[in-house]
């Protein structure tokens, strides 16, 4: 309760999205981003794997795991 969430990235919109691709951003040409359902976030004092583990237990929607960050979207149950 007392950890601090760090938002890295919520909605995207669709230029911004295509701005990061441009850029060599690993991002998905149809981002969840874009459509406001998807963040990418971590909290302090927690790995990501453990983050990653917490969001996959609710078998619901995209969970990506990164160096600095991890991604949950409410796509199809999948994980990279």
């Amino acid at each position: 309760a007392d950890k601090e969430i760090h938002i890295i990235s919520g909605y995207r919109s669709p230029e911004y999205n295509d701005y990061l691709r441009g850029i060599g951003r690993n991002v998905a040409k149809n981002s969840y981003h874009m459509r406001g359902v998807a963040i990418d976030f971590s909290i302090q004092g927690f790995s990501m794997s453990s983050l990653s583990q917490a969001a996959k237990s609710f078998l619901a929607g995209g969970v990506g795991q990164y160096a600095e960050f991890v991604h949950i979207d409410t796509g199809p149950v999948r994980y990279w």
